[in-house]
């Protein structure tokens, strides 16, 4: 995409340069409410049509983005490139009217798509035919060694299906020293239990949508989400094993399946999270045939760069993820999915924090990459790409700090750690956070397991201390219920719809107070010659200590 595309919304990069007044001795001058204001009203506008890869909307975005970086003279941040090329196969389920066929005792059943399951391909193939194939469930489908766990010890599921639940055994015993309680581990994402399985050889899996609490959303989110195109990096970037029909079951579909396999669902799932708890194979078999359009497209991520003055070789990187979900002409009124909060928030967060390090009278020591991936709402994809192509070698990347879709409420007593309990980038923001009299608390649904759920988690996931801060929900008017209920209403009346725009009438003065924390925790990484560590019994802390060879 070239930058020039934005001299057609010259008025709104005009608008975005104007300077403003510093709100607080304290405070950058380029950290302000007022600021904040203009980046994000100009990105939730129309002009940028939802913010979809892909589309004219989309290359304004980027096109505008670039333009700030330039005009806070920023560095490209990908060897001389503000971007990184992105490359995705889609993957369009055809037969809309496809049926899981399950066989057992002599006994023919379908379950329907959309109302009994949902399934797709994970490996971009036009045609996938599962016939026949042995039926096992495996609990909650992990194989923990910090938990003593593994559901597939001794268990040979190749060319089989497996049925596994929801979350980890943690969130049914509610005991908080075993898998963190009700605090989602990795091993209760749907994206660790397609990847066990598929390293396990499996055919198939479906997780079990045993209820909104166990999975975090409800059975609307994964019907409405498989009706479009599904995206997947290409093998040749992502060479891990996949499945060829990854998939979900509604309880009362996988009530009626073991019903017709002779066993009672509810039971065997209680006792999937005993430490006795054994595979069951089933008296069935599962049949599915899926066409597919296959397509791919190519995105971009969008990374600036602040050159380290000492050790450049290095870096900390802010990230926040650009795109969003575009316009549906179909819809009533507003069409447009503006995104104000998700993720306006954030990238008018990391354009602050840009601005911010960019004017620094002593330059950082440590260069200090904005990262800015495509294709989250798809997901993770950009992140994931870069994570597997990074500019900066892992081992010199000191740590990423990912701000997505905040709450935008108010001043608050504290700040938010998505995830609470991961590493030592917590100690360090707390510390930032005692300077401004206020604390560091954990998320108020951590069974939801939102920690995996942004583009820190790519980082993560390779080794990479990742930390996903949020403002706080503790406010200084009206306390935690308020905030607590202001989120709430946020969830369920404006993500993902139409209804997120830009308020005027926004208090940011919370978020501006958010900013600074931010940047001086970010100060505090890019002038320091310490690599801040994992805690202990993290499962992602030997994959760091392998990369720093430890």
């Amino acid at each position: 995409m070239r930058p020039t595309l934005c001299a057609g919304l010259a008025a709104l990069c005009l608008v975005a340069a104007q300077p403003v007044v510093a709100a607080s001795s304290a405070t950058p001058p380029q950290i302000s409410a007022a600021h904040f204001a203009r980046y994000d009203r100009t990105l939730a506008s129309d002009a940028f049509g939802g913010r979809k890869p892909g589309t004219p909307g989309g290359e304004r975005t980027v096109a505008w983005l670039v333009e700030q970086f330039k005009r806070m003279g920023l560095e490209p941040g990908n060897h001389g490139s503000w971007f990184q090329e992105v490359p995705a196969d889609t993957t369009e389920l055809l037969n809309r009217d496809v049926t899981l066929d399950i066989s057992s005792r002599g006994k023919l059943d379908h379950f329907a798509l959309g109302t009994d399951m949902v399934a797709q391909t994970l490996q971009a193939k036009a045609t996938v035919d599962l016939r026949d194939s042995p039926i096992v469930f495996v609990g909650y489908g992990a194989d923990a060694p910090a938990w003593h766990w593994n559901d597939y010890a001794g268990l040979d599921v190749k060319g089989k299906t497996v049925i596994v639940l929801v979350n980890d055994p943690g969130f049914a015993s509610g005991d908080p020293k075993f898998f963190n309680g009700r605090a989602m581990t990795y091993y209760g994402r749907w994206t660790y239990k397609y990847a066990e399985a598929a390293l396990q050889g499996a055919a198939a899996c479906f997780i079990v949508h045993t209820s909104d609490a166990a999975a975090g959303y409800p059975w609307t989110v994964l019907r409405n989400g498989a009706k479009g195109p599904q995206l997947s990096l290409p093998p040749s970037v992502d060479p891990a094993p996949r499945l060829p029909v990854a998939g979900w079951l509604t309880h009362q579909a996988a009530k009626r399946l073991f019903a017709a396999a002779g066993k009672d669902f509810d039971a065997l799932a209680a006792s999937a999270s005993r430490p006795d708890f054994k595979p069951v194979p089933l008296q069935a078999t599962a049949s599915v045939k899926l066409r597919n359009r296959i397509g791919h497209i190519q995105s971009r991520n969008v990374l600036a760069m602040v050159k380290g003055s000492q050790r450049p070789g290095e870096a900390v990187i802010y990230t926040a993820h650009w795109d969003h979900l575009g316009t549906d002409p179909s819809l009533p009124g507003h069409k447009v999915f503006s995104g104000a909060v998700d993720n306006g928030t954030g990238l008018s967060m990391l354009l602050q924090l840009a601005d911010a390090f960019a004017h620094q009278k002593t330059p950082p020591q440590r260069s200090v990459l904005f990262f800015m991936p495509t294709l989250e709402e798809s997901g993770l994809l950009g992140s994931q790409y870069y994570v597997a192509r990074p500019v900066f070698p892992l081992d010199k990347t000191v740590a990423d700090i990912a701000v997505d879709a905040l709450p935008v409420i108010g001043r608050a007593h504290d700040m938010t750690a998505i995830g609470k309990g991961q590493s030592q980038l917590e100690d360090m923001l707390a510390d930032v956070l005692r300077t401004q009299g206020r604390t560091l608390s954990p998320e108020v649904t951590p069974e939801n397991g939102f920690y995996f759920r942004s583009d820190h988690f790519n980082f993560a996931r390779a080794g990479v201390p990742a930390l996903l801060p949020s403002s706080g929900l503790d406010l200084v008017k009206g306390g935690r219920k308020a905030g607590e209920a202001a989120a709430a209403d946020y969830t369920a009346h404006r993500y993902h719809t139409p209804r997120d725009v830009f308020d005027p009438h926004w208090d940011l003065s919370g978020i501006e107070q958010d900013t600074q924390a931010l940047y001086l925790l970010g100060r505090k990484l890019s002038d320091s010659d310490s690599f801040p560590q994992w805690y202990p019994g993290n499962p992602f802390r030997a994959a760091r200590e392998r990369m720093m060879g430890k």
